[in-house]
């Protein structure tokens, strides 16, 4: 099972890629999180890979983030969902979003990814919960620290906490926030602001 793959960029068509390593060139499906950030053809890419064999074929996936291939994996563990649906996952959003809306069980958001239904929503929400918190950490922007990644993040899932639906949450954490401010600081403002 290949782990990691160290090659040049020859070809790339979502959700296709070809990385030529040492004159082989190997075929990989990848989610459009990593056709954004891939170098331009002829450079060379590091990817993350997970290596998939079934009776009558062999897939081979590639990922520019190491929680991008963790979630892909971790998706897959769902009842009902394959490579497909995993990768529609990590088309749709950030790996930190996705996990902040099953921490937070925001079943409608999730449907709004192409190819999830509401019970398979919910079947993740159940499902993903307790892992939802070891993916977010691991989706962080490089040199970030663990979930959620920034302060009006962390307001936005605290005052989902309290009660208030993800929309309001988002909404009063963006309203509330100021440069240099903590989460704490946000979530003061924020729940001073409903009060009026």
């Amino acid at each position: 099972m290949i782990g990691r793959l160290k090659g040049i960029v020859v070809h790339k068509q979502p959700p296709w890629l070809v990385v030529d390593v040492n004159g082989v060139g190997y075929e990989l499906e990848a989610p459009m999180s990593t056709f954004y950030d891939l170098p331009e053809l002829g450079r060379e890419v590091s990817l993350f890979t997970h290596y998939a064999q079934k009776e009558d074929s062999v897939s081979l996936y590639g990922f520019l983030r190491e929680a991008e291939r963790r979630l892909f994996r971790d998706v897959q563990k769902v009842t009902g969902i394959g490579a497909k649906i995993a990768l529609a996952v990590l088309s749709g959003m950030p790996v930190d979003e996705f996990a902040r809306l099953v921490q937070a069980g925001d079943v409608t958001a999730l449907t709004r990814i192409p190819g999830i239904g509401k019970k398979t929503a919910e079947r993740m929400v159940v499902e993903l919960r307790d892992r939802a918190a070891d993916l977010a950490g691991a989706g962080a922007t490089p040199g970030g620290q663990g979930m959620p990644g920034d302060a009006q993040s962390e307001a936005v899932i605290a005052l989902q906490q309290l009660g208030y639906k993800p929309a309001e949450a988002t909404r009063m954490a963006r309203d509330a926030t100021e440069a240099g401010d903590d989460a704490a600081t946000i979530i003061r403002k924020a729940l001073k602001s409903a009060l009026r």
